[in-house]
C-alpha cells in the first residue's frame, strides 16, 4: 500500500534564474494498493467498452451537446456483502475492507461501465452516450437537450450517482 498525491491544476513559478516552470499542485492524496494476486485469481468480466468512434458518429450532427462527469466512479459501486472481504488489507493502522468498489480491481471498469449501461438503459445511444463516468447528452435542438438533461438528473439521483460539479 502506498499514498500518492493526486495532482490537481498547473501553476507557474519562477525559478532561482528567473525562469517560468509549470507545476502540478497537489489537490488531495490517493491511496494505491497492489491487487496483483487477487486480480490474477479472479474470473475476468469482458464486458466492452462502447467504441468511441460509433459514439462519436452519433454524436457528429447534433446542434446541442451535454457533458456531465461522475464524481469517483468506480467508488459508486457498492460491493456485495459477501465480496466485501476479497479485497480486504492490512496495514500497521488496522485492517480496512473497502464497501465501494476501488478503481485497481480489474472488473471494475467493465462492472461499472454495465452500470452505468443498465441506469441509461432507455436513454443509450438516442440522447445519451455513457462511456465509463463521462455522459454526453445530444439533441438537434435545445429543448429536447434540455429535457433529457433533466431527466438524466433525475436519474441520477434516484441512483444515487453523484456527479462532479467542478467539471
Amino acid at each position: 500500500m502506498q499514498v500518492i498525491p493526486k495532482k490537481g491544476g498547473i501553476i507557474v513559478i519562477k525559478n532561482d534564474k528567473n525562469e517560468l516552470i509549470p507545476i502540478r499542485i497537489v489537490i488531495n492524496w490517493r491511496m494505491c494498493i497492489g491487487y496483483r494476486l487477487l486480480n490474477k485469481a479472479r474470473r475476468k468480466n469482458h464486458f466492452n467498452l462502447p467504441f468511441r468512434d460509433q459514439m462519436l458518429e452519433r454524436l457528429f450532427n447534433q446542434a446541442f451537446y451535454c457533458f456531465l462527469d461522475g464524481y469517483s466512479g468506480y467508488n459508486q459501486v457498492q460491493f456485495n456483502l459477501e465480496d466485501q472481504e476479497k479485497p480486504t488489507f492490512i496495514c500497521p493502522f488496522g485492517v480496512f475492507a473497502y464497501q465501494r468498489m476501488p478503481f485497481v480491481l480489474c472488473n471494475a471498469l467493465a462492472t461499472f461501465q454495465r452500470c452505468m449501461n443498465a441506469f441509461f438503459s432507455d436513454m443509450v445511444e438516442k440522447c445519451i452516450e455513457v462511456f465509463m463516468d463521462d455522459f454526453f447528452l445530444f439533441r438537434n435542438s435545445f429543448t429536447p437537450c434540455l429535457n433529457n438533461f433533466k431527466k438524466v438528473l433525475e436519474r441520477c439521483i434516484e441512483k444515487n450517482l453523484v456527479l462532479n460539479w467542478k467539471k
